[in-house]
């Protein structure tokens, strides 16, 4: 039984918002929006970021309890936690409506929208 699926998140308003501050956490976050999930190697190549960068940066958002992970092979999918609480669904999606239409976010999806071989694929880019 996942029992991390069965709690309640509980994340703390300043940990939330600091979250956000972040430019490549906050980018990671709206795509995920977006997306039902998506692997590491889609944020990395949607957001033009080193790999260890974007994987550091969604094991705080992890440990924040914001997304969850799942393994697949090789491959680590994220997608925003199902068991957030109001308040932070309704953040996340006045944010994503907020600034969705902006820069980078614009181009981060369009550039996800190009990518060749995703997950999915015989092979992830």
């Amino acid at each position: 039984m996942d029992w991390d699926i069965l709690r309640q998140v509980n994340i703390n308003p300043n940990e939330l918002f600091s979250a956000l501050a972040n430019d490549t956490r906050l980018r990671c976050l709206m795509l995920l929006m977006q997306h039902h999930e998506l692997c590491v190697c889609e944020l990395t190549y949607a957001i033009g970021a080193a790999q260890p960068h974007i994987s550091r940066h969604l094991a705080q958002l992890r440990e924040l309890g914001l997304v969850s992970d799942r393994r697949e092979g090789l491959w680590i999918h994220y997608r925003i936690h199902s068991q957030l609480p109001d308040w932070v669904n309704a953040v996340l999606q006045a944010t994503a409506a907020g600034v969705g239409h902006r820069s980078p976010f614009v181009k981060d999806e369009r550039t996800l929208s190009a990518m060749p071989n995703r997950p999915g694929a015989p092979r992830c880019a």
